[in-house]
């Protein structure tokens, strides 16, 4: 009798065993997956470039001279996306190994954490505000933050701007400079667009007496339209880099190595040449 209590005792006992060990195993995915999934993991951005064997960028699409869409061809052109097809020359060696999805400042680090894509390549300013969410690689292009104006506005730099109620500055949602121009200027008010070509058209309709962001997508505005100016050179440091996930050490260090020999030969100062019309500042 004594035995057979014994008996049914060490089967319970074993039973609640295989029970619980089959519990561990099936909770084991929550923190033993692929890093890549696992949230907070580290991605695995160049890993799953190559097994697609494409790049996705984001990038403007309304910018001139970085992202432009032509609306004959459907093709999109600049200096961004230059940069973009060299580093999938460089990972994948084919630039055309490529797709570019269109971002605005106020979607690009939404689409990049959401894992649609793989980097993001759109005049973005280095901050320390935006470095809680992506990381960034080195400094590929330097601009600064100036003023769109209608030739003879009475505007000729920010110090006409600022302490002086009624100024209507149009700038665009997401962006550093519409931060920027509230600090420097208080007293204006700020209108925001969502891209640049509905501030622009704004402007052109009387909305606002100044358009402001960085000098380069300035200098394209201008380059639309000969009426239009950039005036009092700049008060900001707008220094643009590449975004990619936060965590992912690895395809950092890659697209800082493919910026790195676009430098060393000479690839890089030919890019900006022909898009801004002069060669990088040493």
């Amino acid at each position: 009798m004594k035995s057979r209590k014994l008996f049914k005792l060490g089967f319970i006992m074993l039973s609640l065993m295989l029970v619980l060990a089959a519990c561990g195993k099936a909770k084991e995915p929550e923190g033993g997956g692929n890093a890549s999934d696992a949230p907070g993991g580290e991605a695995k951005t160049l890993e799953a470039i190559k097994k697609r064997d494409k790049l996705v960028v984001g990038v403007k699409y309304d910018t001139n001279l970085f992202g432009l869409k032509d609306p004959g061809t459907g093709q999109v052109n600049g200096f961004d996306i230059d940069i973009a097809k060299a580093i999938a020359k460089k990972l994948l060696g084919d630039e055309n190994k490529i797709e570019l999805k269109e971002v605005t400042s106020k979607t690009r680090i939404p689409m990049l954490n959401k894992g649609d894509i793989d980097a993001i390549i759109a005049t973005m300013t280095i901050s320390e505000e935006r470095k809680k969410e992506v990381d960034f690689t080195d400094v590929y292009f330097k601009a600064g933050q100036s003023l769109l104006v209608k030739k003879g506005s009475p505007i000729k730099s920010i110090d006409d701007v600022k302490g002086k109620k009624g100024i209507k500055v149009l700038a665009v949602k997401g962006s550093t400079s519409a931060k920027n121009i509230r600090e420097k200027a208080p007293d204006a008010q700020v209108l925001e667009f969502e891209n640049y070509q509905e501030a622009f058209t704004a402007l052109k309709s009387g909305k606002g007496e100044a358009l402001t962001t960085d000098n380069a997508i300035l200098f394209g505005m201008m380059k639309q339209d000969a009426n239009y100016e950039v005036v009092g050179g700049t008060f900001t440091d707008e220094p643009y880099g590449i975004a990619i996930r936060k965590g992912d050490a690895e395809f950092v260090k890659a697209v800082n190595d493919t910026l790195k020999e676009m430098k060393d030969s000479g690839e890089y100062a030919k890019i900006h040449e022909k898009w801004i019309g002069e060669k990088p500042a040493q």
